[in-house]
């Protein structure tokens, strides 16, 4: 059976370079990452899917856990023949990536957690997330990206970043984001699974992220038994495409690490 999720892959397997696994956020695209994916794939076999719901992978209504995002995941790398790699997520993402953390570690080298949080939901946020699950579903994608898009990236941000992410939100389905919503609400603490995290971790924000403030990405900081934080000055919540040049060098750094502990190890 081929993989249920829509990916680009990347397929240049260099033994001693870890492969990276990239998952985008809420409402957003595989194409989230084309810095980083232009960048690291003359390396490294790099593979970006489409989160279910999202881009060119089916959309499943109702609701979807984080569970079932991170199923999906460890599915298709099964497909790929991908045994261990590098995790990285963005915002929902993130918790994602967390949530395979907790399913299926021992594959996991490394682990890139970039504006998100491992916090449950409140009682507030999860109303928050079922309002706006209803609303896209009322109205479509278009107003609230018009309204969340200065949120998303800096206000400052370049006016061809601002584009491309607001058609990644536009193009979105209101059912795909209605369901990862709903299911994002049901998510559990993953702070304890943070604080025995047995691989090292990278911990990326923008300095002027509102949705996943510094103060929050210095706290995952210190919960981890293995990290570096870098904040990225002149960048919001989505650091991987208004400050490329800055993300992509911390993750590079943070990627040669791993490389050096893979030596001998299978792809």
């Amino acid at each position: 059976m081929p993989p249920f999720l829509a990916f680009e892959d990347k397929d240049l397997a260099i033994p001693s370079r870890v492969p990276l696994v990239l998952v985008h956020g809420h409402p957003f695209d595989r194409t989230m990452w084309q810095p980083q994916l232009t960048e690291f794939a003359a390396t490294r076999r790099v593979i970006a899917p489409d989160l279910r719901g999202y881009g060119a992978s089916p959309v499943t209504p109702g609701k979807v856990p984080l569970a079932r995002h991170a199923q999906d995941i460890t599915n298709l790398l099964d497909h790929l023949g991908v045994e261990t790699f590098v995790l990285a997520g963005l915002s929902m993402g993130g918790q994602i990536a967390m949530e395979c953390a907790a399913r299926c570690g021992d594959r996991i080298r490394g682990l890139v957690l970039a504006d998100t949080f491992p916090e449950a939901e409140t009682p507030e946020g999860r109303r928050g997330r079922e309002a706006t699950a209803a609303r896209l579903l009322a109205e479509g994608m278009r107003g609230y990206a018009d309204e969340v898009l200065e949120k998303m990236v800096a206000p400052y941000a370049d006016p061809e970043v601002k584009a491309h992410v607001h058609r990644m939100m536009t193009a979105t389905s209101p059912q795909g984001a209605a369901a990862a919503l709903r299911g994002r609400a049901d998510r559990p603490d993953y702070r304890a699974l943070l604080a025995a995290l047995p691989v090292p971790a990278l911990v990326l924000v923008g300095a002027d992220d509102t949705y996943t403030p510094v103060a929050g990405a210095e706290a995952m900081h210190a919960l981890l038994p293995d990290s570096v934080l870098h904040v990225v000055e002149g960048a919001a919540h989505l650091p991987n495409l208004e400050r490329p040049e800055e993300f992509n060098l911390a993750l590079a750094r943070f990627l040669a690490r791993l490389d050096g502990a893979n030596v001998g190890s299978p792809v």
